[in-house]
């Protein structure tokens, strides 16, 4: 009886997605300017009302809320089954909301979905139009960067972007996760990526009348960037973050790049728009060592470490008061389930014994030779101490720190090398905790607060606080530029609201930032964010030095 109860259930639903099938852009050409004179129906709701803000305040500068850490295209990386659904299709919605094949019929066959906790262990697989298990604020595994969810955070004010283009080779390889005919080059990847965004583009100008007349445009200077936010639009900016960049990765400590690979790959991500890249992420690779993962999910990095590079992290003893994650105890289960025996740790040893390498020195000048801005959350504090010497050598600020992975003890030296960043947006008390922990700094420093939300990069986003709870949204309610007014969001069938659904895709935002202004925290703080971080941009691409920075 209930393989029948699900297959009518399924039979329902395909009759209802062909009774709302997509049809030709409609016309709506006597609209305001930030309304689309075509959008395929049917699609997403927006519900936001009033015109987006232009221009710049009375003292100049852009306004608006930043975003320095999302992840538009993961659904392409891994092999391209890891996150399922897309951000837009040309074929509308209900081509770009659905789960990936072997989530059918129950879920129980989304391997990764439930070791990491984003289901318990089944879940609907029916995205477009019911919506009913996903996305969610803690599954890693569903696409939560629609582009009419995005288009709901621009309405609300946001005005800057950073989508880092992402991938780890060895997770992609696993032969226990299903591949989509992608490659898991890392390389090849952050191209596909890459040519994807620029489609994005391209589709959102579709539907306002051609090239250049969207509200979603990619930028490559920080001159770009402001001309953009000032005509009121969303300015995108395109970085890096992968594990093994440029195949530098090492085997038993022997690395398996040069100089070469670093400054062609250097080439080639200038070339393709890229304006900011991490050197390492979860695994020790040929250019630095990286700050540890917590807990059980450390574990499981940890053997991903050791199927990479043939070694396990290992740890020392601080030299000073800054320290990396501690990393756990080894689990049997775990081990068993890996099939890797995890070494034990003393978990007085806080710290990575890999710094930055000689190479990682070199990959490092190579990018301020073309004024590139490198990503210092995930080195270990051995490695991250170098970039700063390095940088400050050359007078350089184009250091960021976009999502609360670098010890909070460098926050200062950031600061005053000119640098800027932004605050994991996990949960509303601990975003207003960190932004009143760093005010001094930053009214001295003359900084602004960013979010650094990493939606689609295999990360929890802010659950929900219950309709009781002293932080719950009132809805309708006010952007926090005070501009716009929102009211639930809705898609399909599903009306999603923040108190009881949590953060469970990129529309609901604006309200983390409702939640954040109530819990307590700095709005116009946050809409200086986006000329806090053009700053930093704009005095990176103006740097030279005339120095050669590999001689050094």
């Amino acid at each position: 009886m209930a393989g029948i109860r699900l297959e009518v259930r399924v039979v329902l639903m395909l009759v209802l997605a062909l009774l709302i099938a997509p049809s030709a852009p409609t016309a709506n050409a006597a609209g305001p300017w930030w309304e689309p004179v075509g959008r395929s129906a049917p699609d997403s709701q927006v519900n936001v009302t009033g015109e987006p803000f232009t221009g710049t305040g009375p003292d100049g500068r852009v306004r608006g809320w930043i975003d320095a850490h999302n992840h538009l295209m993961t659904s392409e990386a891994f092999g391209g089954r890891l996150v399922c659904g897309k951000p837009f299709s040309w074929e509308g919605i209900a081509d770009a909301l659905q789960d990936c094949p072997e989530h059918y019929p129950d879920g129980s066959g989304a391997l990764f979905e439930n070791i990491t906790g984003g289901s318990d262990g089944t879940h609907d697989p029916i995205g477009w139009p019911t919506f009913e298990n996903w996305p969610s604020h803690g599954s890693y595994t569903h696409q939560q960067n629609y582009y009419a969810w995005v288009e709901r955070a621009w309405r609300a004010g946001q005005r800057i972007m950073v989508t880092d283009l992402t991938s780890n080779g060895l997770l992609c390889s696993l032969p226990v996760l299903p591949k989509d005919g992608r490659s898991c080059d890392e390389m090849e990847s952050v191209r596909l990526q890459a040519d994807k965004t620029y489609e994005m583009q391209d589709y959102i100008d579709s539907m306002y009348g051609g090239e250049g007349k969207g509200w979603f445009r990619i930028v490559t200077s920080p001159e770009q960037a402001t001309a953009v936010i000032e005509q009121g639009k969303l300015a995108v900016v395109l970085g890096v973050e992968t594990s093994e960049p440029f195949g530098c990765k090492q085997t038993f400590g022997i690395p398996r790049c040069s100089k070469g690979d670093i400054d062609r790959g250097l080439d080639e991500l200038k070339s393709l728009g890229v304006s900011s890249m991490f050197l390492c992420h979860k695994y020790d690779n040929a250019l630095c060592g990286v700050r540890f993962d917590s807990g059980t999910t450390g574990l499981a990095v940890n053997a991903g470490q050791f199927l990479s590079t043939g070694t396990f992290w290992t740890t020392e003893t601080c030299k000073t008061a800054r320290a990396d994650n501690p990393i756990g105890f080894a689990d049997p289960a775990l081990e068993e389930a890996l099939g890797v025996d995890l070494p034990d740790y003393d978990q007085s040893e806080r710290c990575n014994k890999r710094g930055l390498t000689r190479l990682g020195e070199y990959a490092i000048r190579a990018m301020i030779d073309r004024n590139m801005m490198l990503e210092i959350d995930h080195m270990s504090v051995k490695a991250a101490g170098r970039p700063f010497e390095i940088a400050e050598a050359h007078d350089y600020p184009g250091l960021i720190s976009s999502h609360s992975w670098m010890d909070t003890g460098w926050t200062e030296r950031l600061y005053e090398l000119g640098g800027f960043a932004a605050t994991y947006g996990f949960a509303p008390e601990e975003f207003v905790a960190e932004q009143a922990r760093t005010a001094e700094l930053r009214d001295r420093h003359g900084k602004g607060s960013g979010l650094g939300v990493d939606m689609n990069g295999l990360a929890n986003q802010a659950p929900p606080v219950g309709v009781d709870s002293p932080l719950a949204v009132s809805y309708p309610f006010r952007s926090i530029d005070g501009g716009s007014v929102l009211d639930r969001q809705v898609t399909g069938v599903r009306v999603w609201d923040v108190n009881t659904d949590g953060v469970a895709h990129y529309g609901l935002v604006p309200e983390l930032l409702e939640q954040i202004r109530i819990a307590g925290g700095d709005m116009n703080d946050l809409m200086s964010g986006a000329a806090s971080y053009l700053d930093t941009w704009s005095a990176t691409a103006d740097h030279g030095d005339g120095q050669d920075t590999d001689d050094e």
